[in-house]
């Protein structure tokens, strides 16, 4: 019995050693498995945030998080990364966060961005800098109606060069009213935009001034183009090489595109093209670039583009054919807007071995110049009298050939007569045609043009007109001129003031009835570049008044455009106490130097439309209308309404020339052909000799005593 019960207690025993080894190992097992799961688990989750500063120990089920963090944040994040593996109650934080000392500053940075609407900060400051103080600076200073605050601080010391360049800063804020400025420690960067090339020349000289010392200053401003009233360009090759004379252009392309077609017409130095408003159509380039193509083509010649109007010219020794192949070519290649004169000159010395030739420029400003051949003297000064009775001024010279065609001078008045129906514009007249083209401000100008060739001319003269009608110089529209536009703009002002509130740029009371005056000035003047102009009085701040006037100004222009008026060419500028014009010791001078004026910044209107293509009209004249007259009045055909000089066709002598007896009496010079009607020209001139000596001169033409 007892050996019974000893084996049985050490069986017994040997059991339950057994079954304790069995679960100690099975819980060491477990509790590894559960320690490099979780390990691995945090491990990854840390790996994949970039946490990979972290030590990751795991004790059981605690998992202890070791380590430097570069900041609380970065800190607070692993522990967060931690949790999302594990339990976050399993998750001991171990870690310490590195020293201020040690950690690199951040980059303190200022953005000022400045609008009508007003002005924004955005970027990082040091905690130091006083934020409040910025904001109610910019608020006194720039009268802006709203600053916004969207800074950001960081307990950093202040970097070298940053107090000068947020001073500098804000001051440049006072200067610029469409900026953006960038403020660095020891740098400001500074993009705007200017009303005009003189406010920016003004605004680039003032920032340089006020730059402090210590700060680099980098500015970006651009200005709008200017209008151009006349865009030209001239290309020209002689025995001095390929040049680009002159040259305008509307766009950056438009102005590579010019340069190239002169370059590859041998253009060795290409002056800059100036780039504006006012182009005659959009199509500008490519008309200049086929038109330098064309004169690269001839290898010799020059090419003159005014506005619409392309002129071609080949010195002598081109060849014809060749010429007239580039002339064919150029018109083909011009935008429909566009006319083309061409001309191939001749030697001098063979000058007049040719078909006779007579051309006539006007400009705009009715100078005109005239070249080409006349029979005589004496037709040569007739011409001329017709041109100076015509036109205000006259220049040029005229060739004496006997063998010009008869009836020639006839021809050459009747074309004068012709472009005395436009504005500006040019003719040529050959013994087999008479080609005028030009502008006008009257629709039936080409009618007018041809019902004049046929009046001087009879029937069978064959005739080429290509004349563009300009509604600007339509004295039928009475539309007004720049000066006169701003002068009614500045009544509507004075008579009907728009008021602000004190100190603001917002508008006080009912506009409705001045916008509506302004409106019906503006149908016919918002071609014009017209500026708005704020003023004040000397109280407040010369930066504040200079920004309150600017914004009073803008406040105008804004309503303007509100009540539907078309503003495209309108600015607006403050100049605050700067142009008083009356004294500031009163209430009553200091009111009136609180206005706004309107200003012309341009004589020429701004093309926004391109202008129409000439109206062409070709045909041989027909037989004029028969005058009222009886068959026998020797006062001749109806004539113009304008005056015409004495030697003017079949008119009769005036005084002053001696008793003469017409050539024709009793018949109309429309029965008579062109050398007759040439015949009648040829008036006797009497000079003064011993046995006829001048008149005594009339009381009234005697010097003064």
């Amino acid at each position: 019995m007892p050996r019974r019960r000893l084996a049985s207690s050490i069986a017994t025993l040997l059991a339950l050693s057994a079954a304790g080894g069995l679960c100690w190992l099975g819980a060491d097992t477990a509790a590894s498995f559960v320690e490099q799961r979780s390990r691995r688990d945090v491990e990854q989750a840390l790996q994949a945030s970039g946490q990979d500063w972290v030590g990751v120990a795991t004790d059981g089920l605690q998992v202890r998080l070791t380590g430097t963090a570069p900041t609380e944040v970065d800190r607070f994040r692993a522990v967060t990364q931690a949790g999302s593996a594990v339990d976050p109650s399993r998750v001991v934080d171990a870690m310490t966060v590195a020293s201020a000392a040690d950690m690199t500053p951040p980059d303190f940075t200022v953005e000022l961005l400045r609008n009508d609407g007003g002005i924004s900060l955005i970027g990082m400051v040091p905690a130091s800098t006083d934020r409040a103080g910025l904001v109610r600076t910019l608020r006194t200073e720039t009268a802006a109606p709203r600053v916004t605050d969207l800074l950001e601080a960081a307990d950093h010391a202040v970097p070298e060069g940053w107090d000068a360049s947020i001073r500098y800063g804000l001051r440049a804020a006072q200067m610029a009213t469409q900026a953006k400025i960038s403020i660095q420690p020891g740098r400001v960067t500074i993009s705007a935009i200017a009303d005009s090339r003189d406010e920016k020349g003004r605004l680039e000289a003032a920032l340089r001034r006020t730059l402090p010392a210590g700060v680099e200053l980098v500015t970006d401003i651009s200005a709008p183009r200017p209008v151009i009233a006349l865009f030209t360009l001239r290309f020209v090759i002689d025995e001095n090489g390929a040049r680009l004379e002159s040259c305008t252009a509307d766009t950056e392309e438009g102005r590579d595109r010019i340069v190239d077609a002169a370059a590859k017409a041998g253009a060795a130095e290409v002056p800059a093209c100036t780039l504006g408003l006012g182009a005659p159509s959009p199509d500008w380039a490519e008309a200049a670039a086929a038109a330098i193509g064309a004169v690269g083509t001839l290898g010799r010649g020059s090419v003159t583009l005014s506005d619409a109007d392309v002129s071609l010219v080949a010195p002598p020794g081109v060849d014809k054919a060749a010429f007239d192949r580039a002339v064919a070519g150029l018109q083909r290649s011009l935008p429909p807007v566009f006319s083309l004169q061409s001309d191939l000159e001749t030697a001098p010395d063979k000058a007049l071995e040719g078909p006779a030739e007579f051309t006539a420029t006007l400009s705009e400003t009715r100078v005109l110049d005239i070249a080409g051949r006349i029979s005589d003297d004496r037709m040569r000064e007739t011409v001329d009298s017709v041109a100076r009775a015509r036109f205000p001024a006259v220049g040029g010279s005229l060739v004496n050939d006997p063998s010009v065609p008869g009836g020639w001078t006839v021809r050459v008045i009747a074309a004068l007569e012709a472009l005395d129906t436009l504005q500006s514009g040019s003719l040529r007249v050959t013994p087999d045609l008479i080609r005028i083209a030009g502008t006008s401000g009257d629709p039936a100008a080409p009618e007018a043009a041809a019902a004049r060739l046929a009046e001087r001319l009879g029937p069978g003269a064959p005739y080429e007109l290509a004349i563009r009608y300009d509604r600007r110089l339509d004295p039928a529209l009475d539309l007004p001129d720049g000066p006169e536009c701003v002068r009614q703009l500045n009544i509507v002002m004075s008579e009907s003031e728009i008021g602000f509130e004190p100190s603001k740029a917002a508008i006080a009371g009912d506009p409705a009835p001045t916008l509506d005056r302004l409106a019906a000035v503006m149908t016919e003047c918002a071609d014009f570049q017209i500026e708005a102009g704020g003023h004040t009085d000397a109280q407040g701040s010369e930066g504040f008044n200079a920004d309150l006037s600017r914004g009073r100004a803008q406040a105008l222009v804004g309503a303007m455009a509100g009540a539907g008026i078309d503003i495209t060419n309108m600015t607006a500028r403050g100049y605050g106490e700067s142009q008083p014009i009356a004294s500031n010791d009163t209430e009553e001078g200091r009111e009136e130097n609180r206005r706004i004026e309107f200003r012309l910044l341009s004589d020429y209107p701004v093309r926004v439309d391109p202008l129409p293509a000439p109206v062409t009209l070709s045909g041989v004249t027909a037989e004029p209308a028969p005058p009222d007259q009886p068959a026998g009045d020797p006062i001749g055909p109806v004539r113009p309404d304008t005056p015409q000089p004495q030697m003017f066709g079949p008119a009769l002598p005036q005084a002053g020339i001696g008793p003469m007896v017409p050539a024709t009496v009793g018949a109309t010079e429309v029965f008579r052909t062109l050398d007759a009607r040439e015949e009648t020209l040829r008036l006797p001139v009497r000079t003064p000799n011993p046995d006829t000596p001048r008149p005594a001169a009339r009381p009234d033409e005697g010097s003064a005593p």
